[in-house]
């Protein structure tokens, strides 16, 4: 496999990253650029990185250093998934430039995080699990009577909840809440008829 070809590979690989997964799940278009521009860049600087003189390690330390540089100074919030997909991105596109006597071994590993991504941000895994930083109105001290609000509140079961702001002058509670939603059995439309077992 040349180098071309392995090119190709990690263009159709982000493709699929990107317009496969990432964008179909979550609609966030801004990401799109910037996914394709990370792993693009990344194979460009990689590529010419490893004709030159500069050593291989360098260069990786470098693209590592800003991806994580702009992860941090980022103006807009990530979720941890899309930091997620940033890291996929940009591997992609160092096994693309990578020029190793095994590239089959490189598009292996490009399929392999591509798979990974793929059932790790599936929706049927723990679909039912949610987070949410809820703003009660009023102060609750205690744990216990905090959970069973909760759970009260959200039809759920609580697993964690953390309060990040008690406000006891204005009878606030700030809480991080991890819970699970209550599986319900499906029921009848509203106007649908009910069906009879019996037979006229």
């Amino acid at each position: 496999m040349s180098q071309l070809v392995l090119f190709a590979v990690d263009i159709c690989a982000v493709v699929l990253l990107v317009f496969g997964l990432y964008f179909p799940r979550h609609r966030r278009r801004d990401l799109v650029v910037a996914y394709l521009g990370v792993n693009v860049g990344v194979l460009a600087v990689a590529s010419a990185l490893s004709t030159s003189d500069v050593g291989a390690g360098l260069g990786l330390g470098m693209a590592l250093f800003g991806v994580l540089s702009i992860i941090r100074l980022r103006s807009t919030e990530l979720d941890q998934h899309e930091v997620a997909y940033y890291f996929s991105a940009l591997a992609l596109g160092l096994l693309g430039a990578l020029n190793t006597t095994t590239p089959w071994l490189n598009a292996g590993l490009m399929a392999l995080i591509l798979a990974t991504m793929f059932l790790g941000d599936h929706r049927r895994l723990f679909r039912r699990y949610r987070h949410q930083v809820l703003v009660l109105d009023s102060a609750v001290t205690d744990h216990l009577a905090l959970v069973a609000h909760l759970e009260q509140l959200l039809d759920a079961r609580v697993h964690v909840a953390t309060v990040q702001r008690l406000d006891l002058v204005n009878e606030t509670t700030v809480v991080d809440v991890r819970y699970a939603l209550a599986e319900r059995a499906p029921t009848t439309a509203p106007g649908a008829p009910a069906r009879s077992g019996a037979r006229r």
